[in-house]
């Protein structure tokens, strides 16, 4: 487990706006972060929810790599790197295929 800080389980930063996030070596741009500790399996696991829009141009890539549900992700400006799994994820939009189509993407990770 790769972990640069070291919360209480009841912390809860809440919510940060427009940040570039890894997951794996695809960067995101998210509008919305909102980084907990969950109890779960008897443990104080790390929970990112992410937001961010994908287009049509990313929609690829960005799904691809979420198939992989393996990841490193990393918040440079948060100190965090985690392994981490998908916990949740939906979007706001199917149809990603039809040109100048833009989705919100909600993603919920979860530490490994």
């Amino acid at each position: 487990m790769l972990c640069r800080i070291h919360l209480k389980t009841n912390t809860n930063l809440g919510e940060i706006m427009d940040s570039i996030v890894w997951i794996n070596d695809l960067a995101l741009k998210v509008e919305k972060i909102d980084y907990k500790v969950v109890e779960k399996h008897g443990r104080g696991l790390q929970q990112l929810e992410l937001v961010f829009k994908v287009n049509h141009e990313i929609y690829h890539d960005v799904t691809t790599e979420l198939y992989k549900n393996n990841f490193q992700v990393k918040v440079p400006h948060m100190e965090l790197e985690i392994e981490a799994e998908i916990e949740n994820y939906y979007t706001s939009i199917t149809n990603l295929y039809e040109k100048n189509s833009i989705g919100e993407f909600t993603l919920v990770l979860l530490e490994k």
